[in-house]
């Protein structure tokens, strides 16, 4: 699908301007407020050594600035959908969902079920705070100022710097496995992350546009594999529906087994944002809401279900069940693909699944920078692409060991995702419609950098800090029990994020109008 000669125009605009603006450029620090509170000062400062080279290659530049009315030159709903397309149809998403049978215990159509249920409730804040992106023209983490306050914004992008690195360690964990197994593991786990990494670097480095493109058919050779997978799992008779067991601890798996999934769905809240940001600020709302949705949605119930309906073959075939103990969902996807089966078309697919992983890392890594540079004005000294290559390599550092404990990594990240971002979306949801009233135009986005425009931020920490306290007495963990959450079932059932979002709900809106009276704001 080509671009409009109104979009190249556009963009070769914006070209021009990064010429012209080669040697002065407007950062967000440069911005000074007045006594009265007004933007006054504007210092020039010289671009770095890194962002001349990005300027000169066609890479975006911009960090967390506000984009301009004359820069928001993406109209396509079909890139704003897929781009979630295809950073969801991945070996992780996969794995995840094989989670609800090897680990939780749940028969197929129980994970089917829960599934479907806790993908929707992800999914839905993810494609609502899209719609942010165009209106206000504002990043995920600099337009929370206006919904958490200055300070409470800070936590979250502190928080979300440290999610980033543990979302990119977690996916390419499920990948190096499948490559290392290939070919009798001829591909060491280093060289495996590395190799995606490297892969990682190279497309965020470029920016928005290069991601957009990126993501808008990087999802057709994994639907291929996917495909195969479907195939070759059919032809072998190991799918079982399993028993479909009631009582306390099928309850418990049942609310575990659905707090990852939630966390997953709806990891990419904080980021939904920065991915909306260059569409025009009239653009149809219900449309860009659906068509995320939708680009959410559909790879999320597809790849999951699919993981879990794999899965049930470690039930029935023990050599499938040996590989998936010792390789993990590596070994799982190996035992369909190539043994007794496509042999080295199977590892091919192998590998080209295991790549995948780069569509899903890609948002992590282009987010960290954005919220680096949001957590302290200045971090944005530091150029986005910078925090992007830094970012890779700490997640380097830190998949690599628990590459061999992929399992419970994954379960317990999950769920500590959906902690904090159950919190968020609490409190960002009450400032939205309760005191907001709903409507786009109670946001001063123009005055971004006049801090007596949005709340101090003493009603989200204080949320913040009540929702913690929810997360500590429903959590079920295996290093810990909450005291609510350990009354469910034998094993304990995972009511975490569910208690976060209410404490967290409640805290924000007894302190919300007490903030409002007494700073104005």
């Amino acid at each position: 699908m080509g671009y409009s000669s109104e979009r190249i125009d556009a963009m070769e605009g914006i070209e021009r301007r990064n010429e012209k603006d080669l040697e002065k450029r407007i950062s967000y620090e440069s911005f000074e407020k007045t006594e009265s509170g007004t933007q006054a000062d504007v210092k020039a400062v010289k671009l770095t050594f890194v962002q001349r080279l990005a300027s000169m290659m066609n890479a975006e530049i911009k960090g967390i600035e506000p984009v301009t009315d004359e820069e928001k030159v993406e109209h396509s709903l079909v890139n704003a959908g897929t781009m979630w397309l295809s950073a969801d149809l991945v070996i992780a998403t996969f794995s995840l969902g094989a989670l609800g049978i090897t680990v939780f215990k749940l028969s197929f159509w129980q994970a089917f079920l829960v599934i479907v249920f806790f993908s929707l409730l992800g999914a839905l804040p993810v494609a609502f705070f899209s719609i942010f992106g165009p209106k206000l023209g504002l990043r995920q983490m600099i337009l929370s100022k206006f919904l958490v306050g200055d300070y409470g914004m800070r936590i979250f992008a502190l928080i979300n710097m440290v999610a980033c690195v543990g979302w990119g360690a977690v996916n390419i964990m499920s990948s190096a496995q499948l490559l290392n197994i290939v070919n009798n593991g001829a591909c060491p786990p280093w060289a495996g992350c590395l190799i995606l990494i490297v892969c990682t670097i190279i497309v965020t480095f470029f920016g928005y546009h290069i991601i957009h493109l990126y993501e808008k058919w990087s999802w057709v050779p994994n639907l291929v594999v996917f495909i195969a997978i479907i195939a070759r799992m059919a032809k072998s008779g190991n799918f079982t529906y399993g028993d479909m067991k009631g009582g306390a601890t099928t309850a418990g798996d049942v609310l575990s087994f659905g707090g990852t999934i939630y966390g997953f769905a709806t990891g990419w809240t904080t980021y939904a944002a920065d991915y909306t940001v260059y569409q025009p600020r009239n653009a149809n709302s219900y449309k860009i809401f659906f068509s995320i949705l939708a680009g959410l949605l559909t790879p999320l119930i597809f790849t999951l279900t699919l993981g879990a309906a794999c899965a049930t073959g470690t039930l029935t075939d023990d050599k499938w069940a040996k590989m998936y103990a010792d390789k993990s969902i590596g070994g799982l996807v190996y035992s369909i693909l190539v043994v007794d089966s496509l042999h080295g078309f199977g590892q091919f697919l192998c590998v080209i699944l295991a790549l995948s992983t780069v569509a899903n890392n890609i948002p992590n890594m282009y987010s960290i920078a954005l919220s680096a540079q949001a957590f302290w004005s200045q971090l944005s000294r530091i150029p986005r692409v910078l925090w992007t290559i830094c970012g890779n390599f700490v997640t380097l550092a830190i998949c690599i060991p628990a590459y061999y404990h992929f399992e419970s990594v994954m379960g317990n990240f999950m769920d500590i995702i959906g902690y904090y971002l159950a919190i968020y979306q609490a409190m960002c949801l009450s400032e939205h419609f309760i005191y907001n009233r709903g409507s786009f135009a109670k946001y001063d986005w123009d005055r971004i950098y006049d801090k007596t425009a949005y709340p101090m931020g003493i009603a989200g920490i204080f949320g913040f800090c009540c929702g913690a306290a929810g997360v500590v007495v429903g959590m079920s963990q295996n290093w810990y029990h909450g005291v609510i959450g350990r009354r469910i079932g034998k094993f304990g059932g995972e009511i975490g994020f569910e208690l976060a979002f209410a404490f967290a709900f409640i805290g924000f809106n007894i302190v919300r109008p007490l903030e409002k009276k007494y700073t104005g704001r």
